[in-house]
């Protein structure tokens, strides 16, 4: 199975070559179909290699960072099987949330309840910011 395609590999690379910080969708889900390790990947650098995203190994400690797509590549675990992109993944919600979810159930998860309620934690710790009052008074 090919794990990034030319246009995951290009909307990967556009989030990388971003000049701000941002908290990108999910991009592509991967995951090892004998075992528990899974990555949702947001960003490719321009060496074409080092991905950015969620990556869970199966331990119970989900942590961001960064993995090599040559290693990922390269994986045969158990039955010879390579690690595999999941066809069906659908991100909802920015890499911040699933990461909070996932800090929730010590694993990546898809639950929507759990997903929700880390989007409203987020959101509770970074409110909007409050319209620039100093602007109205010197009118």
């Amino acid at each position: 199975m090919i794990l990034i395609t030319y246009e995951l590999r290009a909307r990967l690379l556009a989030n990388g070559a971003a000049d701000t910080e941002t908290d990108h969708v999910p991009v592509v889900k991967l995951f090892d179909p004998t075992g528990p390790a899974t990555w949702l990947l947001t960003e490719l650098d321009a060496d074409g290699d080092a991905l950015f995203g969620l990556c869970d190994l199966g331990f119970g400690f989900p942590e961001l960072g960064s993995v090599s797509l040559a290693e990922l590549q390269s994986v045969k675990g158990r039955l010879g099987l390579g690690i595999e992109r999941d066809l069906y993944f659908k991100a909802r919600f920015p890499l911040s949330v699933y990461a909070e979810a996932a800090r929730f159930a010590g694993h990546i998860t898809e639950d929507e309840r759990l997903l929700r309620q880390a989007a409203d934690a987020l959101s509770k710790l970074r409110p909007e910011l409050p319209p620039n009052t100093a602007e109205q008074t010197r009118r």
